[in-house]
């Protein structure tokens, strides 16, 4: 029965809820179900080389292109929304692979790359080649926001960048395909005439004819409790030279004069940074499907199971706690859903018009990351709780679960985007703004509660640690407000 459930598990729609969410007309029925028939025999007992090269041979497939983000990012989030629902039986390591590819190492190309580098994608794709995104840090992981330490510095009179990892804590960190990875987009801070002009993204060859390009180490970053199928590395550079139009130079470029220029009114970290805004719609998304098919496995399973009783032929979902659950659960994901659906529409504009979201918007799909993810790990945690030995069997889905963990602290873990989102709040109160509503009146509280500590000799850290719990509360009734207004006045 387990086997057939397996079979089952990625077709089988929740009470109440689609279980395809599909928000544009881009998408079409023949490109959903070629998308599907391509990625239906996913596995997780393989070895990352092997995911690698089915990786390698979907891409050829041009299914998906690496422009798609840019030009079709509906379909971009459907391919992400499909794969996530095989993680329930195949663990989180390809679909991990294949967003830091897609999202990660392309999307940063499209979003900060010129013409010709952009165009470049292609080439790749037709030639199976992958990508890596190096981001974090050893210093600066997931819950300390984002530093970038390692440095670029540009060497005039070779018209190349040097590479350089300054210490060991500035190593890039659970770099995701570091062991299989032919290119690599790489964020280092870009020092011109000894001047720092701040985190710039570069592409570079990292393996060549299938080795590590010279000065370049790595490491096995160990084994994981779920996703051993992917491969994660940490990786050290030392004196490696890059070509001068390694610079992805869409919005800043180093002249021939060897002068650094700032082109047009966008910073390049800015549109570098659209990476954690699409992943975060996509992370939040990769949390709904997954907890999705994981219940409506979970419920095949209890309405096939039958109960004593000294009358009738009740089943395993007639319990009431249990069929209280799955209620609760059809109308928490419906909610989300359709928010998410809407940050999802509403970035969808801004990636197609090239722009960057603004304030509102960035704020939307901060809180639909935490809530999706948040609220996930919580309903799949009480369903585990309610049927037994079921989710003990290694194929009821259950055993994946920490894929709902590697959500939660990718693309910003969740208390550094309640931080974040507290932080502002509180500005607003320092300006003078909207103080008058339950909200502004919580802020200006917890605003007091922290000058009191620094009065009295506390450092901002301190004060700031100290009121830990009001901040993830204001956190929390902001959160409460913007999904309820929407991603749109």
């Amino acid at each position: 029965m387990l086997r057939s459930l397996s079979r089952l598990s990625t077709r089988l729609p929740v009470r109440g809820v689609s279980a395809t969410r599909c928000f544009s007309a881009e998408v079409s029925q023949d490109w959903t179900d070629a998308w599907n028939a391509a990625t239906e025999n996913m596995a997780s007992n393989v070895t990352f080389e092997e995911s690698a090269e089915i990786l390698r041979n979907l891409t050829k497939t041009d299914l998906l292109r690496a422009t798609d983000l840019r030009d079709s990012p509906s379909r971009f989030f459907e391919a992400h929304r499909i794969l996530a629902r095989h993680a329930v039986d195949h663990g989180p390591g390809f679909w991990i692979r294949f967003t830091v590819h897609y999202n990660l190492f392309a999307g940063t190309i499209v979003a900060a790359g010129d013409e010709e580098q952009v165009g470049r994608l292609a080439d790749y794709q037709a030639a199976g080649e992958l990508g890596c995104f190096g981001l974090t840090e050893k210093l600066a992981g997931v819950q300390s926001g984002l530093v970038v330490q390692t440095t670029a510095t540009y060497d005039e009179a070779s018209s190349e960048f040097i590479l350089n990892t300054p210490h060991e804590g500035a190593r890039k960190n659970w770099i995701s395909q570091g062991f299989v990875a032919d290119k690599a987009v790489v964020l280092a801070d870009l020092i011109v005439k000894g001047e720092s002009k701040g985190p710039h993204a570069f592409v570079m060859d990292f393996r060549q004819s299938g080795s590590l390009v010279p000065n370049v180490t790595i490491d096995d970053m160990g084994t994981k409790t779920v996703g051993n199928d992917l491969d994660n590395a940490w990786i050290d550079f030392t004196n490696v030279r890059l070509p001068k139009d390694s610079l992805l130079r869409r919005y800043a470029e180093v002249d021939g004069d060897g002068e650094y220029q700032i082109k047009g009114n966008v910073r390049p970290f800015d549109m570098i940074g659209q990476r954690l805004y699409t992943g975060r719609i996509a992370v939040a998304q990769a949390a709904l499907e997954y907890r999705r098919t994981l219940y409506a496995k979970t419920k095949a399973y209890s309405d096939a199971k039958k109960m004593f009783a000294f009358k009738g032929e009740p089943v395993l979902s007639e319990i009431p706690q249990l069929n209280s659950l799955y209620e609760e659960n059809d109308a928490k994901l419906k909610e989300l859903d359709d928010y998410v659906g809407e940050c999802e529409r509403a970035l969808g504009e801004v990636l197609k018009e090239g722009g960057t979201p603004d304030t509102r918007l960035v704020d939307c799909i901060a809180t639909a990351k935490v809530k999706a993810v948040e609220d996930s790990i919580e309903m799949v945690h009480r369903l585990r709780q309610e049927v037994g030995s079921f989710a003990l069997m290694a194929d009821a889905g259950f055993k994946h679960t920490d894929f709902l963990q590697c959500c939660k602290f990718a693309e910003g873990d969740s208390r550094i985007l309640m931080s974040k989102i507290a932080r502002d709040r509180l500005r607003l109160v320092e300006k003078g703004q909207d103080m008058d509503s339950d909200e502004g009146k919580q802020a200006l509280g917890l605003a007091m509660a922290m000058k009191k500590h620094l009065d009295n000799g506390a450092s901002k850290q301190e004060a700031w640690d100290n009121e830990w719990k009001g901040i993830y509360e204001l956190a929390e009734t902001v959160m409460a407000r913007v999904m309820k207004d929407g991603p749109k006045a």
